[in-house]
């Protein structure tokens, strides 16, 4: 698969980022499958689109005419034999190996010879998942952030087993998308995540020695730091499910101490105080 030659793309996932990713591709001329396990699901994805579109229209920052493009160049499925004709694939799937080999496994079955599969994944191996297929050369790493339409980094994971044509094409993509790649070999965590983890880590370990409270430590963090939010307020949007999951894979690749989980974070998640996902975290969002 030459740098130039993605004109289809799929997108397996339902949730926020398989959705945002499919808008980034639309809007910036990709023909886009995107499929939910569901065809309920994956309408109701396409209806989500329809309404972020429209909030940029209301802005000014897209057309009426650019919209409608977007909108026409996606199709929602729910069979993930649709994916047949794709050049690229990205899956934003549950960060759970199995569930994604399992795919990746199908996948390779599914898309066609020259076609890339690519993973969404912010912290696992991206080889285990090239090893599940007959075609370890054209697999990567794709890692976009949320929001995938407003966000302008794409991280493109390199694992061992992919070739030069391979990461070409994948930052091709990225570049075509909007955003500004970087590469980065494949270990957990890539750039932002293994930096990004042990500060969050360690400001819920502030909170739970008492050291200040959690309104103090964003508010700190804010105006000494100049960070848009504070650690606590980001844990709560990136759910801490989701970040107590990115804090074990780290752990278990490198036995840092700075990623071992502090006790008050994995009790919370036990307790299902995900954060705004859940209505409630280290802030409470039922009130707002």
């Amino acid at each position: 698969m030459s740098a130039r030659s993605i004109k289809r793309v799929g997108i397996v996932g339902s949730g926020i980022m398989g959705s945002g990713i499919a808008e980034t591709a639309a809007v910036h001329g990709f023909e886009v499958v995107l499929r939910s396990r569901s065809q309920s699901t994956a309408d109701g994805m396409l209806a989500g689109m329809e309404k972020s579109l429209a909030k940029q229209v209301e802005k000014g920052k897209l057309s009426e005419s650019d919209r409608d493009a977007a909108l026409g160049r996606v199709t929602a499925v729910s069979d993930l034999g649709e994916l047949a004709g794709c050049d690229l694939v990205v899956e934003s799937v549950v960060e759970d190996m199995a569930v994604k080999k399992h795919l990746f496994n199908e996948l390779d079955r599914i898309c066609e010879e020259g076609a890339i599969l690519a993973t969404n994944t912010s912290t696992l191996p991206v080889v285990e998942l090239a090893m599940e297929t007959g075609r370890p050369e054209q697999v990567c790493g794709i890692h976009f952030f949320n929001p995938a339409p407003v966000m302008s980094l794409v991280e493109v994971v390199r694992p061992i087993t992919a070739s030069d044509d391979t990461i070409a094409a994948a930052t091709a993509f990225a570049e075509a998308c909007g955003k500004s790649p970087v590469e980065v070999k494949d270990q957990a965590g890539f750039i932002v995540n293994a930096l990004l983890f042990p500060y969050l880590n360690n400001a819920v370990r502030l909170l739970e020695q008492g050291v200040a409270s959690r309104e103090d430590i964003d508010t700190a963090m804010k105006g000494g730091c100049g960070f848009p939010m504070g650690p606590f307020a980001l844990l709560d949007l990136v759910g801490l499910d989701t970040s107590l999951a990115i804090l074990d894979a780290l752990y278990e690749e490198f036995r840092d101490p700075n990623y071992a989980a502090v006790p008050l974070l994995r009790r919370m998640v036990t307790a299902e105080l995900l954060g705004r996902k859940s209505g409630k975290g280290f802030y409470d969002y039922h009130k707002k």
